[in-house]
């Protein structure tokens, strides 16, 4: 799964006071016209421009391509529960057959057989796969998840998010993507 983001929006990467990314997936993107309004209420720093720039009668600038909050913003500690982040905790594969098509989600237990809508009973299945094991027990369908669900970490959602970039990533942002890079001399 990809986000579509397109260079001719010229959209600027958000990076927290630490000069980490707030998210990766979605990635922290802004509007050239919100980060510019953030630079004016002074909440920004620029960190890194484009060549093109906008202009007004008295005034002309860059626009920003990466911006760093000059406010610390915490992180949740536990993300939500919402069925995009188990989509992405389960790298968006069925957890049953491993197709990335028609996802929705399964619970392991079935609520049938008082299973919860948990992170620790909810997985990603296809719509073939979740139609199959319906409110079968996994040994009754003979269907076991490829992983345990498991409460993630934000930090678990943000390495699975690195493994889907978006379409399109401006060079300037390279450097505040990716920290297990090889650095060049």
């Amino acid at each position: 799964m990809t986000i579509a983001v397109s260079p001719q929006a010229l959209p600027a990467l958000v990076l927290n006071a630490d000069y980490r990314p707030l998210s990766y997936y979605p990635l922290s993107l802004w509007s050239w016209q919100d980060a510019i309004k953030a630079v004016f209420l002074d909440r920004v720093n620029i960190i890194a421009e484009y060549e093109h720039s906008v202009s007004s009668p008295s005034f002309s600038m860059r626009l920003p391509s990466v911006v760093c909050l000059k406010t610390y913003v915490q992180p949740s500690r536990n993300p939500a529960f919402t069925r995009f982040n188990v989509f992405l905790r389960d790298r968006f594969e069925c957890q049953y057959c491993g197709a990335h098509d028609d996802l929705t989600f399964d619970h392991v237990i079935p609520r049938a057989h008082g299973g919860e809508t948990t992170w620790e009973n909810v997985v990603a299945a296809c719509s073939p796969c979740n139609l199959r094991k319906g409110s079968k027990l996994p040994k009754q369908a003979g269907m076991f998840p490829a992983q345990k669900p498991y409460q993630p970490t934000v930090q678990d959602l943000h390495n699975n998010g690195r493994l889907f970039p978006p379409n399109y990533l401006h060079e300037s942002w390279l450097d505040y993507l990716y920290w297990d890079t090889e650095l060049q001399p």
